[in-house]
Protein backbone atom coordinates (compact mmCIF):
# COMPACT_ATOMS: atom_id res chain seq x y z
CA UNK A 1 0.00 0.00 0.00
CA UNK A 2 0.72 3.58 0.05
CA UNK A 3 -1.40 5.11 2.47
CA UNK A 4 -3.76 2.26 2.26
CA UNK A 5 -1.16 -0.13 3.69
CA UNK A 6 -1.93 -3.91 3.05
CA UNK A 7 0.43 -6.94 4.02
CA UNK A 8 -0.91 -9.18 1.28
CA UNK A 9 -2.02 -6.86 -1.68
CA UNK A 10 -2.52 -8.02 -5.31
CA UNK A 11 0.78 -7.41 -6.62
CA UNK A 12 -0.60 -5.16 -9.92
CA UNK A 13 -3.72 -3.90 -8.47
CA UNK A 14 -4.26 -3.97 -4.77
CA UNK A 15 -1.14 -1.64 -3.89
CA UNK A 16 -3.16 1.63 -4.68
CA UNK A 17 -6.80 0.12 -3.70
CA UNK A 18 -7.26 -2.37 -1.34
CA UNK A 19 -7.48 -1.19 2.77
CA UNK A 20 -7.12 -4.35 4.44
CA UNK A 21 -6.32 -4.10 7.77
CA UNK A 22 -2.51 -3.75 8.52
CA UNK A 23 -2.27 0.19 8.53
CA UNK A 24 0.77 2.56 7.67
CA UNK A 25 4.53 1.51 8.02
CA UNK A 26 4.50 3.38 11.43
CA UNK A 27 1.53 1.27 13.04
CA UNK A 28 3.13 -2.07 11.79
CA UNK A 29 6.55 -2.10 14.14
CA UNK A 30 6.00 -4.90 16.33
CA UNK A 31 3.72 -6.41 14.58
CA UNK A 32 5.24 -9.20 13.30
CA UNK A 33 3.96 -11.63 16.21
CA UNK A 34 3.86 -15.48 16.93
CA UNK A 35 -0.18 -16.40 16.15
CA UNK A 36 -1.62 -18.48 19.29
CA UNK A 37 -4.00 -20.26 16.93
CA UNK A 38 -7.08 -22.42 18.83
CA UNK A 39 -5.44 -25.72 19.82
CA UNK A 40 -8.29 -27.52 17.70
CA UNK A 41 -9.07 -25.05 15.17
CA UNK A 42 -10.28 -26.74 11.49
CA UNK A 43 -12.03 -25.69 8.61
CA UNK A 44 -15.21 -26.90 7.70
CA UNK A 45 -15.85 -27.96 4.27
CA UNK A 46 -17.92 -25.70 2.45
CA UNK A 47 -21.57 -26.83 1.96
CA UNK A 48 -22.81 -25.10 -1.39
CA UNK A 49 -21.75 -20.90 -1.50
CA UNK A 50 -20.75 -20.84 2.14
CA UNK A 51 -17.14 -22.39 3.88
CA UNK A 52 -17.16 -21.83 7.54
CA UNK A 53 -14.28 -22.23 10.28
CA UNK A 54 -13.89 -23.27 13.47
CA UNK A 55 -11.91 -20.69 15.68
CA UNK A 56 -12.08 -20.54 19.27
CA UNK A 57 -14.65 -22.90 21.21
CA UNK A 58 -13.53 -24.10 24.55
CA UNK A 59 -13.35 -22.33 27.06
CA UNK A 60 -9.54 -22.93 27.06
CA UNK A 61 -9.04 -21.63 23.65
CA UNK A 62 -11.30 -18.60 24.69
CA UNK A 63 -9.01 -17.44 27.53
CA UNK A 64 -5.98 -17.84 25.03
CA UNK A 65 -7.37 -15.32 23.01
CA UNK A 66 -8.28 -12.82 25.43
CA UNK A 67 -4.72 -13.06 26.95
CA UNK A 68 -2.80 -12.89 23.40
CA UNK A 69 -4.68 -9.17 22.82
CA UNK A 70 -2.31 -7.43 25.32
CA UNK A 71 -2.46 -3.57 25.46
CA UNK A 72 1.00 -3.83 23.96
CA UNK A 73 -0.46 -5.47 21.25
CA UNK A 74 -3.17 -3.61 20.86
CA UNK A 75 -1.17 -0.50 21.18
CA UNK A 76 1.27 -1.47 18.49
CA UNK A 77 -1.94 -1.17 15.88
CA UNK A 78 -2.03 1.95 16.73
CA UNK A 79 -0.44 5.01 14.43
CA UNK A 80 1.12 7.44 16.22
CA UNK A 81 -0.91 11.00 16.52
CA UNK A 82 0.80 13.98 14.16
CA UNK A 83 -0.40 17.05 16.06
CA UNK A 84 -1.94 18.40 12.78
CA UNK A 85 -4.95 20.31 14.05
CA UNK A 86 -8.58 19.04 13.31
CA UNK A 87 -9.98 19.02 10.42
CA UNK A 88 -12.83 17.13 8.72
CA UNK A 89 -15.78 16.95 5.87
CA UNK A 90 -18.01 14.72 4.56
CA UNK A 91 -15.51 12.37 3.44
CA UNK A 92 -13.88 12.13 6.58
CA UNK A 93 -14.91 13.18 10.01
CA UNK A 94 -15.05 11.51 13.77
CA UNK A 95 -18.14 10.54 15.24
CA UNK A 96 -19.66 12.44 17.83
CA UNK A 97 -23.09 11.56 17.77
CA UNK A 98 -24.92 9.30 20.39
CA UNK A 99 -27.29 7.29 19.97
CA UNK A 100 -26.65 2.96 19.22
CA UNK A 101 -24.45 3.42 16.51
CA UNK A 102 -20.78 3.72 18.27
CA UNK A 103 -21.83 0.63 20.48
CA UNK A 104 -22.76 -1.24 17.50
CA UNK A 105 -19.86 -0.90 15.38
CA UNK A 106 -15.84 -2.15 16.86
CA UNK A 107 -12.86 -2.75 16.35
CA UNK A 108 -11.96 -6.65 14.82
CA UNK A 109 -8.52 -7.67 15.81
CA UNK A 110 -7.35 -10.48 14.43
CA UNK A 111 -3.64 -12.16 13.43
CA UNK A 112 -3.24 -12.64 9.69
CA UNK A 113 -0.30 -14.81 8.43
CA UNK A 114 1.48 -14.31 11.52
CA UNK A 115 1.19 -10.13 11.69
CA UNK A 116 -1.62 -8.91 14.20
CA UNK A 117 -4.20 -6.57 12.41
CA UNK A 118 -7.52 -4.93 13.07
CA UNK A 119 -10.63 -4.15 10.65
CA UNK A 120 -14.01 -2.93 11.53
CA UNK A 121 -17.13 -5.25 12.13
CA UNK A 122 -20.91 -4.12 12.90
CA UNK A 123 -23.27 -5.70 15.42
CA UNK A 124 -26.42 -6.66 13.58
CA UNK A 125 -29.82 -8.08 14.10
CA UNK A 126 -29.36 -12.02 14.33
CA UNK A 127 -31.16 -14.95 15.63
CA UNK A 128 -28.06 -16.08 17.84
CA UNK A 129 -27.57 -11.95 19.33
CA UNK A 130 -24.17 -12.69 18.49
CA UNK A 131 -23.04 -12.22 15.04
CA UNK A 132 -21.02 -9.15 13.14
CA UNK A 133 -20.86 -8.22 9.60
CA UNK A 134 -16.90 -7.45 8.20
CA UNK A 135 -15.13 -7.75 4.93
CA UNK A 136 -13.94 -11.13 3.91
CA UNK A 137 -10.18 -10.34 3.91
CA UNK A 138 -10.52 -9.99 7.68
CA UNK A 139 -11.28 -13.33 7.83
CA UNK A 140 -9.84 -15.23 5.42
CA UNK A 141 -6.75 -13.81 2.75
CA UNK A 142 -4.10 -14.74 0.95
CA UNK A 143 -0.27 -14.20 0.96
CA UNK A 144 1.32 -11.14 -1.08
CA UNK A 145 1.17 -13.82 -4.03
CA UNK A 146 -2.20 -14.42 -3.82
CA UNK A 147 -1.46 -17.82 -2.08
CA UNK A 148 -1.26 -19.60 0.82
CA UNK A 149 -4.94 -19.17 1.62
CA UNK A 150 -5.33 -19.12 5.10
CA UNK A 151 -7.97 -18.04 7.93
CA UNK A 152 -7.38 -15.90 10.30
CA UNK A 153 -6.82 -16.42 13.74
CA UNK A 154 -6.99 -14.93 17.50
CA UNK A 155 -10.71 -12.90 16.14
CA UNK A 156 -11.66 -11.27 18.68
CA UNK A 157 -14.73 -7.82 18.66
CA UNK A 158 -14.69 -5.17 20.75
CA UNK A 159 -17.64 -2.97 20.50
CA UNK A 160 -17.55 0.89 21.13
CA UNK A 161 -13.88 0.54 21.31
CA UNK A 162 -12.20 4.02 21.60
CA UNK A 163 -8.81 5.04 23.22
CA UNK A 164 -8.15 1.50 24.23
CA UNK A 165 -11.36 1.37 26.08
CA UNK A 166 -13.82 -1.85 26.05
CA UNK A 167 -17.09 -0.35 27.21
CA UNK A 168 -19.24 -3.17 26.07
CA UNK A 169 -16.62 -5.83 26.98
CA UNK A 170 -14.81 -8.18 24.51
CA UNK A 171 -16.16 -10.61 22.24
CA UNK A 172 -13.79 -13.80 20.97
CA UNK A 173 -14.52 -15.50 17.95
CA UNK A 174 -16.52 -18.50 17.56
CA UNK A 175 -16.47 -19.69 14.03
CA UNK A 176 -15.94 -17.20 10.71
CA UNK A 177 -18.29 -17.36 7.49
CA UNK A 178 -17.26 -16.59 3.83
CA UNK A 179 -18.25 -17.15 0.59
CA UNK A 180 -17.04 -20.67 -0.73
CA UNK A 181 -15.98 -18.46 -3.66
CA UNK A 182 -13.82 -16.34 -1.38
CA UNK A 183 -11.07 -19.22 -0.71
CA UNK A 184 -10.15 -19.46 -4.55
CA UNK A 185 -8.96 -15.63 -4.19
CA UNK A 186 -6.54 -14.87 -6.11
CA UNK A 187 -5.55 -11.53 -5.89
CA UNK A 188 -5.69 -11.19 -9.42
CA UNK A 189 -9.02 -11.91 -10.67
CA UNK A 190 -10.98 -8.82 -9.23
CA UNK A 191 -13.93 -9.24 -11.76
CA UNK A 192 -14.43 -12.37 -10.32
CA UNK A 193 -13.40 -12.62 -6.36
CA UNK A 194 -14.52 -8.77 -5.09
CA UNK A 195 -18.26 -9.39 -4.92
CA UNK A 196 -17.67 -11.94 -2.24
CA UNK A 197 -14.92 -9.76 -0.14
CA UNK A 198 -17.22 -9.90 2.63
CA UNK A 199 -18.06 -11.82 6.04
CA UNK A 200 -19.48 -12.76 9.41
CA UNK A 201 -18.05 -13.69 12.49
CA UNK A 202 -20.09 -15.58 14.63
CA UNK A 203 -18.62 -14.58 18.37
CA UNK A 204 -18.95 -16.40 21.83
CA UNK A 205 -20.17 -14.75 24.83
CA UNK A 206 -18.27 -12.33 27.06
CA UNK A 207 -16.29 -13.35 30.50
CA UNK A 208 -19.45 -12.37 32.00
CA UNK A 209 -21.79 -14.65 30.02
CA UNK A 210 -23.59 -11.83 28.04
CA UNK A 211 -24.26 -12.43 23.97
CA UNK A 212 -23.35 -9.59 22.03
CA UNK A 213 -26.52 -8.00 21.39
CA UNK A 214 -27.38 -8.02 25.09
CA UNK A 215 -24.50 -6.35 26.39
CA UNK A 216 -24.61 -3.63 23.39
CA UNK A 217 -28.67 -3.10 24.01
CA UNK A 218 -29.26 -3.18 20.15
CA UNK A 219 -28.30 -3.47 16.63
CA UNK A 220 -28.05 -2.59 13.02
CA UNK A 221 -30.46 -4.03 10.56
CA UNK A 222 -28.77 -5.35 7.42
CA UNK A 223 -30.63 -4.97 4.17
CA UNK A 224 -29.96 -7.22 0.63
CA UNK A 225 -30.97 -5.79 -2.73
CA UNK A 226 -30.81 -1.93 -1.78
CA UNK A 227 -30.50 0.39 -4.22
CA UNK A 228 -26.48 1.51 -4.53
CA UNK A 229 -26.66 4.75 -5.41
CA UNK A 230 -28.26 6.54 -2.88
CA UNK A 231 -27.29 8.83 0.37
CA UNK A 232 -24.69 6.41 2.87
CA UNK A 233 -22.77 6.48 5.75
CA UNK A 234 -19.62 4.49 5.59
CA UNK A 235 -17.69 3.57 9.25
CA UNK A 236 -14.30 2.48 10.24
CA UNK A 237 -11.33 2.32 12.48
CA UNK A 238 -9.20 3.60 10.03
CA UNK A 239 -5.17 3.86 10.28
CA UNK A 240 -4.84 5.94 8.23
CA UNK A 241 -5.79 8.79 5.83
CA UNK A 242 -5.51 9.38 1.90
CA UNK A 243 -5.34 13.42 3.48
CA UNK A 244 -2.14 14.35 4.26
CA UNK A 245 -3.64 16.88 6.81
CA UNK A 246 -5.81 14.60 8.22
CA UNK A 247 -3.20 12.33 8.46
CA UNK A 248 -2.55 11.09 12.56
CA UNK A 249 -5.68 12.77 13.64
CA UNK A 250 -6.83 10.59 16.84
CA UNK A 251 -10.55 9.56 14.30
CA UNK A 252 -7.36 7.98 12.13
CA UNK A 253 -4.72 6.52 14.56
CA UNK A 254 -7.77 3.65 14.96
CA UNK A 255 -8.45 4.72 18.67
CA UNK A 256 -11.50 6.06 17.45
CA UNK A 257 -14.65 6.05 15.21
CA UNK A 258 -14.28 8.21 12.00
CA UNK A 259 -17.14 8.05 9.36
CA UNK A 260 -17.47 9.72 5.69
CA UNK A 261 -21.42 10.41 4.32
CA UNK A 262 -22.52 11.01 0.99
CA UNK A 263 -24.25 9.78 -2.05
CA UNK A 264 -22.40 6.38 -2.83
CA UNK A 265 -20.98 5.68 -6.58
CA UNK A 266 -20.76 2.30 -7.91
CA UNK A 267 -17.25 1.52 -9.43
CA UNK A 268 -17.10 -0.26 -12.26
CA UNK A 269 -12.86 -0.49 -12.61
CA UNK A 270 -10.45 0.39 -15.20
CA UNK A 271 -10.15 -0.74 -18.84
CA UNK A 272 -7.31 -2.67 -17.46
CA UNK A 273 -8.10 -3.51 -14.11
CA UNK A 274 -12.52 -4.25 -14.37
CA UNK A 275 -14.74 -5.19 -11.66
CA UNK A 276 -17.94 -6.90 -11.07
CA UNK A 277 -20.59 -4.58 -10.79
CA UNK A 278 -22.10 -3.87 -7.30
CA UNK A 279 -19.12 -2.23 -5.50
CA UNK A 280 -20.77 1.14 -4.25
CA UNK A 281 -19.58 3.42 -1.89
CA UNK A 282 -19.08 7.33 -1.13
CA UNK A 283 -16.60 10.19 -1.17
CA UNK A 284 -14.36 8.52 1.71
CA UNK A 285 -10.51 9.06 2.51
CA UNK A 286 -10.56 6.68 5.69
CA UNK A 287 -7.80 3.95 4.86
CA UNK A 288 -6.32 1.13 6.42
CA UNK A 289 -8.18 -0.20 9.70
CA UNK A 290 -11.46 0.73 8.02
CA UNK A 291 -12.00 -2.42 5.87
CA UNK A 292 -15.28 -4.35 6.94
CA UNK A 293 -16.63 -1.28 8.40
CA UNK A 294 -20.21 -0.90 7.37
CA UNK A 295 -22.10 1.32 4.21
CA UNK A 296 -25.46 2.20 6.33
CA UNK A 297 -28.90 3.50 4.74
CA UNK A 298 -31.39 5.47 6.89
CA UNK A 299 -29.72 5.92 9.53
CA UNK A 300 -31.60 7.23 12.19
CA UNK A 301 -29.97 10.51 13.99
CA UNK A 302 -31.58 10.16 17.24
CA UNK A 303 -31.47 6.22 17.25
CA UNK A 304 -28.46 5.38 15.81
CA UNK A 305 -29.85 2.65 13.86
CA UNK A 306 -30.44 2.32 10.35
CA UNK A 307 -29.55 -0.48 7.49
CA UNK A 308 -26.29 -2.38 6.62
CA UNK A 309 -26.45 -2.77 3.00
CA UNK A 310 -22.72 -3.07 2.59
CA UNK A 311 -19.02 -2.95 3.81
CA UNK A 312 -15.30 -1.43 3.15
CA UNK A 313 -13.29 -3.01 1.48
CA UNK A 314 -11.03 -0.86 -1.30
CA UNK A 315 -10.37 2.73 -2.50
CA UNK A 316 -11.54 3.80 -5.59
CA UNK A 317 -11.04 7.11 -7.66
CA UNK A 318 -13.14 8.75 -10.05
CA UNK A 319 -12.98 11.78 -12.34
CA UNK A 320 -14.84 15.21 -11.37
CA UNK A 321 -17.07 14.25 -14.60
CA UNK A 322 -18.11 10.97 -12.47
CA UNK A 323 -16.03 8.65 -14.85
CA UNK A 324 -13.22 6.43 -13.03
CA UNK A 325 -9.53 7.76 -12.99
CA UNK A 326 -6.99 5.44 -15.19
CA UNK A 327 -4.23 7.05 -12.67
CA UNK A 328 -5.27 7.73 -9.17
CA UNK A 329 -2.25 10.40 -8.79
CA UNK A 330 -4.61 12.19 -11.22
CA UNK A 331 -4.87 16.02 -9.64
CA UNK A 332 -8.92 15.82 -10.69
CA UNK A 333 -9.26 12.27 -8.76
CA UNK A 334 -11.38 11.97 -6.12
CA UNK A 335 -11.45 9.03 -3.87
CA UNK A 336 -14.05 7.10 -2.77
CA UNK A 337 -14.45 4.26 -0.23
CA UNK A 338 -16.43 0.92 -1.84
CA UNK A 339 -17.06 -2.51 -1.56
CA UNK A 340 -19.69 -5.04 -2.44
CA UNK A 341 -23.45 -4.36 -2.05
CA UNK A 342 -24.97 -6.93 0.02
CA UNK A 343 -27.57 -9.41 -1.96
CA UNK A 344 -29.37 -11.95 -1.82
CA UNK A 345 -27.43 -14.30 -4.11
CA UNK A 346 -23.89 -13.99 -2.38
CA UNK A 347 -24.24 -12.31 1.59
CA UNK A 348 -27.79 -13.71 2.74
CA UNK A 349 -26.72 -17.48 2.77
CA UNK A 350 -23.93 -16.14 4.53
CA UNK A 351 -25.87 -13.98 7.07
CA UNK A 352 -28.37 -17.06 7.19
CA UNK A 353 -25.35 -19.81 8.10
CA UNK A 354 -24.01 -17.28 10.90
CA UNK A 355 -26.72 -16.57 12.81
CA UNK A 356 -28.04 -19.97 13.41
CA UNK A 357 -24.90 -20.86 14.44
Amino acid sequence: MRFLPSPFPRPSLRPSRRITAVAAAAATVGMSLLAVAPAHAAEHPAAGPVATHRQAVTAAQQRSVLQYWTPERIAALTTPTSGNPPAGGPDGAPWTTGGALPGTVGRLFFTDHGEDSSCTATVIRSANRSTVVTAGHCVNNTDLLGENNQWAANEMFVPGYHDGQAPYGKFVGRMGVVGSTWLANDQQHAQTYDSYDQAFVVLNTDERGRRLQDAVGTAQRIGFDRPGDVPSDSFGYPRASADPAREGLPEYTGERLAYCSGTAREYPGTVEFPEPPGLFGPPCVMGGGSSGGPRITGLNPVTGVGTVVGDNTQSAFFETDGAPCADSSHDGCVRYLVGPQFSTAITEPLYDRAQRA
